[in-house]
Formats: C-alpha cells, structure tokens, sequence
C-alpha cells in the first residue's frame, strides 16, 4: 500500500471506528444510569411520543383514584353519621314504648321524656357534625359526584339522603316528646317510620360506598397496565446493556491501541531517508 504523510488513511479508519464506539458506550451508560432505553425525544421520537401521552393517561389515573377517594370518605362519613342516627332512633323507640305504658308514674315519665328529648337532640347533632370536605350527604340530602375516566366525561354520582329531624326520612321533630301516653303513641309510629326509612339511606350509602370502592381498585389496576406499557417500550434491558457495556469498553481499548499503531506506521517512512 502507497504510504503517504499527508494522509494516513489507517488512522482516520481507526479514528472514525474509535468515535462510533464512544458514542455508543455513552448511549449504553446513559441507559444504565438512567435505566431507560428512551429516556428523551431524541433516543427515539414516536415511542417518546407514545410514552409522554401514555404518562399523560396515568397521571389522569392518580386524579380519577384521588376524586374517588374523596368521595368514598364523604359516603363513609355520612354511613357512619346514619348509623349513629339508627342507634339513637331505636333507643328512642325503648322510651317511647316504656312511656306508653299508662302504670308508669308521673316522676318516671318525666325522666324517659328528659332521656327522650335528649336522644332526639343528639340526632341533630349528629347530622350537623356529618360533614366531610365540605359536604354533608345527610342534612340537606346534597348530591356529589366522582370522576370516573382519565377524561372526565364519566362521572359517578351519590345522592344524599336527608336524615335529620323533620326530614322526609325522619318524621320525629325537635319538639317531639313522650310526656304522655298519647304522645308516646304518636312518638312510637313515628319512630317506627323513620328507623325503617333510615335503615333504606344506610344500605343505599353502603352500596355506593362499595361501588365507588370498586370502582377505584379497577381504575387502580388500569393505571398498573398503562405504567407498565411505559415502562415495556421505554425501559432498557439492564443485564444486556451490562454486558453490552463490558464489550463496548474492550473495543474502545483495542481502537485506542489500532489508532496508535496506524499513526506510528509513517514514523517507517524515516527510515528510507537514513
């Protein structure tokens, strides 16, 4: 082969050898050290694309679970409120049933209408007190919804079930007693009628609360699946890249060692001058 000091072409083959290999031992320890094989727009445009949309529906996910949440709790605390309302109204009902009986003196009668009127005010504190985030399902029988999709176009909605005093669940009154035996009738019906329409508020709170429940654990496992395609078309292959790593750096060393022999090879040259 012609040799020449003005070109030498081993050298610039081992150099431009020399440079594909570093660079694709800097692409190789960009994965490592970030654990991805797309890790920007310029690795690979359309899966970047793909991924940053995909990223864009889990994170949609995160606020979907978060309404859901939120309105789970709003359900939770108004059940519970409900089932605090049945526990003083069938109390209630063993008062008013001791009063109707007409052997009962004037002093007893007095202390199970004290007892009485006490139960029927704790009611109203209870449905007053029900509140979460703002919102109470038991009092004025408020509606609220939850998010459903990543879109927002789907919603799931809870209707509110007025419980409190006067209510139309709720026949008793603030100013409902049993200070006689008439009163104690009226009392005794109207509790009857009230427990039954509130045992109805607490199986419809019981079943949204489930169905919300529900509903987030399948949103939980899509939001799963869509990190998972992310992480199938984004995530580099760790062990290949490791030993793909160790081969990129021993061919560094011989482009190294090729670069240095192709550039002493014109010191020969010399020689011929001698």
């Amino acid at each position: 082969m012609p040799m020449s000091v003005n070109m030498n072409l081993g050298a610039q083959t081992a150099l431009q050898n020399l440079n594909q290999t570093q660079s694709d031992l800097a692409i190789t320890q960009r994965r490592i050290s970030t654990g991805q094989k797309v890790s920007s727009a310029a690795d690979n445009g359309a899966t970047f694309a793909i991924a940053q949309t995909q990223r864009g529906t889990s994170r949609a996910y995160d606020t979907v679970m978060e309404s859901l949440t939120r309105v789970q709790s709003t359900v939770d605390v108004a059940a519970a409120a409900a089932g605090v309302v049945s526990d003083l109204l069938l109390q209630m009902k063993e008062k008013a049933l001791a009063a109707l009986d007409s052997s009962v003196d004037t002093t007893s009668r007095s202390i199970l209408n004290t007892d009485y009127k006490a139960l029927r005010d704790q009611i109203a504190k209870a449905v007053s007190n029900a509140s979460f985030n703002g919102v109470n399902l038991i009092s004025a029988g408020q509606t609220i919804s939850a998010l459903a999709n990543d879109t927002g176009t789907s919603k799931l909605t809870v209707k509110g079930q007025s419980i409190g005093l006067s209510s139309t669940n709720v026949t008793v009154t603030s100013t409902s007693t049993i200070n006689s035996t008439g009163a104690a009738s009226t009392e005794l019906a109207r509790i009857n009628t009230s427990i039954a329409n509130v045992s109805t508020a607490l199986a419809s709170f019981g079943t949204n609360s489930r169905m919300i429940a529900q509903h987030r654990d399948f949103v939980s496992k899509l939001k799963d699946t869509v990190d998972a395609g992310i992480a199938n078309i984004t995530d580099a292959d760790l062990s290949k890249e490791s030993s793909k790593l160790q081969a990129l750096q021993t061919k560094q060393q011989l482009g190294y060692q090729a670069l240095s022999i192709a550039n002493s090879s014109t010191q020969s040259l010399l020689s011929l001058f001698r």
